[in-house]
C-alpha cells in the first residue's frame, strides 16, 4: 500500500494572540512542525503544543526560522552563517527541552518561511542549517523542498532527507513555491487541494500555476496551520487519501 506523512505548522500563537486550531489539526496529522519561539510561539504555547502532540502520538518536529517575530519569519535576513547555525541549535534545543518535559522529543527539523525558501538556492545558509542539525543530533531527519540546495547538502553531510510537498500552496513551472505576494499563491478549496494531493502521491505530479505539469516526489505533505480553513483542508486531505487507499503515517 502506498503511504504518506501529513504534517502541519503548529504552536504559532503568541501570548493572547491566537493563531489556528492546533488541537483540531493534531487529530488529523501525523507530524507536527512546532514553532521554536523565533518566528512564533511563546514558551507556554509551545509546552502545551508538544504535550498535545505527545498525547496523540504525533511526531514532533522543530520548525526553525529567522529571529523575526514581527514578520512571522517570512522576511529574508542576511544573517552570517555562524550566527544562523547558533540560532538553529538554540531553537532545536529549546523545543527539545520542552518536548522532553512532556515525555516526547524532537524527531526531525523543518525550516520555516523565508528560511525554508532561502535555502532552496542559498548555499551558505543551507550549509549553516545543516551544520546546526549535525551539531545537535546527526540522526535527526530534515524536511525540505525537492531539488533544493538544502536537501542536497544535507544528504552529502550524511543527514536523512525528507522531500516535502505543499497541499495548500501553488507551484511554479520549475517546481518552486509561488511567492505569497503573488495572486493565487495560497490555495483555499479543500476539495481541490485534496484531489491534488491524491494525484501527487499516486502519480508524482501537480499542476503548476500556469497549467503545466510538474513532477513532485515527496514523503510528506504540509498543510499550513495558519491558512484559512486549515482544519477543513486537513480533514479533506485525510479523507481523500483514505478513499484512495493511501496509508497515512509518520515518515520515519
Amino acid at each position: 500500500m502506498t503511504q504518506i506523512d501529513v504534517n502541519c505548522d503548529l504552536g504559532e500563537s503568541y501570548g493572547t494572540w491566537r493563531l489556528g486550531d492546533d488541537d483540531a489539526v493534531l487529530e488529523l496529522v501525523t507530524s507536527a512542525n512546532i514553532a521554536c519561539g523565533f518566528h512564533a510561539g511563546d514558551p507556554s504555547t509551545l509546552l502545551r503544543t508538544v504535550g498535545a502532540a505527545v498525547d496523540r502520538n504525533v511526531s514532533i518536529g522543530a520548525q526553525v526560522g529567522y529571529h523575526d517575530l514581527a514578520g512571522f519569519g517570512r522576511r529574508f535576513i542576511d544573517i552570517a552563517p555562524a550566527d544562523l547555525t547558533a540560532d538553529v541549535i538554540y531553537q532545536i534545543g529549546a523545543l527539545d527541552g520542552l518536548a522532553r518535559a512532556r515525555g516526547g522529543r524532537v524527531g526531525y527539523v523543518k525550516p520555516h518561511g523565508a528560511l525554508y525558501n532561502a535555502i532552496v538556492h542559498h548555499p551558505e545558509q543551507a550549509d549553516a542549517v545543516v551544520a546546526a542539525v549535525r551539531a545537535y543530533d546527526p540522526d535527526l531527519p530534515v524536511l525540505g523542498l525537492p531539488g533544493s540546495e538544502f536537501l542536497a547538502r544535507a544528504a552529502a553531510a550524511g543527514l536523512r532527507t525528507v522531500a516535502e510537498a505543499f497541499a495548500d500552496r501553488a507551484y511554479t513551472p520549475e517546481g518552486r513555491l509561488v511567492p505569497r505576494t503573488e495572486p493565487g499563491a495560497v490555495l483555499a478549496d479543500p476539495g481541490e487541494i485534496a484531489a491534488r494531493m491524491v494525484r501527487m502521491v499516486e502519480a508524482g505530479t501537480v499542476t503548476a500555476i500556469d497549467g503545466s505539469t510538474v513532477a513532485v516526489t515527496a514523503e510528506t505533505i504540509c498543510v499550513h496551520g495558519d491558512s484559512p480553513g486549515a482544519v477543513e483542508i486537513a480533514r479533506a486531505v485525510r479523507s481523500a487519501l483514505a478513499g484512495a487507499r493511501i496509508d497515512v503515517r509518520p515518515f520515519r
